[in-house]
């Protein structure tokens, strides 16, 4: 007779071969009653929705991460065993997410002509919402990954107006994608669209794109429509955008950067300027280390001590000489964090020698990231391929309504931050933005609270503000205002926070002890 770990094994076999096949939405006629069962007791499957299940981690029960980053496939699986193809999302949500949108809706809305017009509740207060509405042409309906959403011509046209003003940065990155008219126009003529003509043609030349404004008014005045051009912004934008690009994340950084910098101008006390004594600045970064260190790494749930970080610092821990230590990872991670920060160090005296900020993390950050894992590697636990650079895969952080760029979109978006950061001319931007922004851009696959830190500190340093440490004991504080502003867009609460233990700091005040 079988024992339960061995019945156990042969469920998770079926779930295997279930996982293999694609399938994210797992119908439970798909598993069978024993094998389901037995699979929800051990916490390898959660149930979402009556009779419908995803793969789960035993062990973290209310942990929402395995439910986020299977959010759109489970959603699309069970919209196509529902609806067939007579299902799209609303053109609200799929202009949102042709202009680079990275937040989970919590309710997501489903037009299709057998809709019931009710709500279907989900897991982690998210839900879709039947609404029976006819839908476009199927030439204007896209795939993208298991969810069916409007074309970005047909998003632009049958969007309600509201949507510009309570998204300005979607909308805009999805406009920037526009290159020329044609297809927008197509639509507005055949539905003799004037009223939506008039606004497309307002935020087009919003964000500086005359030409395709122009386009829409000449041609449907020419067909015989009367247009009055409205721009349905509050705000002109102000910086250009570009429409040659593949993706709109690199508009949506630069989007984000513009509209996020006088708040924290506002906010951030003034930047006390270069140091003339660069070598008491730079023992007052070296003094901090084993502080920084502690709290960084507690952050990122490392279990270090102020002794193992003293002790890899001195040279007194041996890699090659003890077996338990060589295998040790939050002792890897210690040995990373001193390399990478003596790497950091030396990027800061250039730029207090007044190398440009923006360029000297553009040409160092992949040195600190080697230098941050490369005791992992030396020791086995890392495979050298993880040092190569940015990463090849999705990932998704714990607990967060944001999912990071895909891998195809960060590489638009790291030159552009990089840009940003050189071009910038307040140190307190570049420091709160440049943190905010490489860390919701999230590069690698391991370590970016660490380099987006490190990265912070560097540009506090190029306006001759002090190494700043974010405690461990305020760790929830910190996620929570990054989400705000990686969600909401709301960068506020991040900047004041970094503000006030910035304030502490030029105080000589200690916000973090060990």
């Amino acid at each position: 007779m079988a024992t339960p770990t061995q019945k156990l094994a042969l469920s998770l076999d079926k779930l295997r071969q279930l996982q293999e096949e694609g399938v994210v939405a797992i119908k439970s006629i798909r598993l069978g009653r024993t094998d389901r069962e037995r699979l929800e007791k051990n916490g390898f499957i959660q149930e979402v929705y009556k009779g419908w299940y995803i793969v789960a981690l035993p062990g973290k029960k209310g942990d929402t991460t395995t439910w986020y980053s299977s959010y759109w496939d489970f959603c699309g699986q069970l919209l196509e065993d529902r609806f067939g193809k007579d299902w799209c999302i609303s053109p609200e949500q799929s202009l949102l997410l042709h202009g680079g949108s990275t937040v989970l809706p919590a309710q997501l809305i489903i037009r299709s002509p057998k809709a019931n017009n009710s709500a279907t509740v989900l897991l982690s207060n998210t839900s879709l919402f039947l609404l029976r509405s006819e839908l476009p042409p199927e030439n204007e309906i896209l795939k993208r990954g298991n969810i069916r959403i409007f074309s970005l011509a047909a998003s632009l046209v049958w969007a309600v107006p509201k949507i510009y003003e309570q998204h300005p940065t979607d909308t805009r990155a999805a406009l920037s994608q526009i290159q020329e008219a044609s297809g927008i126009l197509a639509l507005l003529l055949n539905g003799g669209h004037s009223t939506i003509a008039g606004r497309l043609a307002g935020a087009f030349r919003n964000i500086h794109q005359d030409k395709i404004a122009n386009d829409i008014l000449q041609t449907m005045e020419k067909a015989g429509y009367e247009i009055r051009e409205s721009d349905p912004y509050d705000l002109k934008l102000l910086v250009p955008l570009s429409n040659r690009l593949q993706s709109p994340y690199a508009n949506r950084i630069t989007l984000m950067w513009a509209a996020m910098r006088e708040k924290v101008i506002q906010i951030f006390p003034a930047a006390p300027g270069l140091p003339f004594d660069t070598r008491t600045y730079m023992k007052s970064v070296d003094d901090v280390f084993v502080t920084d260190a502690y709290h960084s790494l507690s952050i990122e749930r490392y279990i270090v001590t102020p002794d193992l970080i003293e002790k890899v610092r001195d040279g007194t821990w041996n890699a090659t000489g003890s077996e338990e230590d060589r295998k040790q990872r939050d002792a890897m991670a210690a040995k990373g964090y001193w390399d990478a920060f003596r790497a950091v160090e030396e990027s800061i005296s250039e730029i207090l020698n007044g190398s440009n900020p923006g360029k000297i993390a553009d040409d160092d950050h992949r040195g600190w990231y080697r230098e941050l894992f490369g005791p992992s590697v030396t020791a086995g636990l890392l495979n050298p391929a993880d040092l190569a650079g940015y990463r090849n895969h999705q990932v998704y952080i714990g607990g967060s309504l944001h999912t990071p760029l895909n891998k195809e979109a960060l590489r638009d978006a790291m030159p552009v931050l990089f840009d940003l950061l050189t071009e910038e001319k307040e140190a307190s931007v570049r420091a709160t933005l440049g943190h905010f922004i490489f860390v919701f851009i999230h590069p690698y696959m391991d370590g970016n609270g660490r380099m987006g830190r490190f990265l912070m500190n560097v540009m506090l340093a190029s306006g001759g503000y002090p190494w700043t440490v974010i405690p461990v004991e305020q760790r929830e504080g910190y996620m929570q205002a990054l989400e705000e502003a990686s969600v909401y867009q709301n960068i506020e609460p991040f900047a004041a926070f970094l503000a006030h233990l910035v304030k502490k700091a030029m105080e000589g005040k200690p916000v973090a002890t060990i």
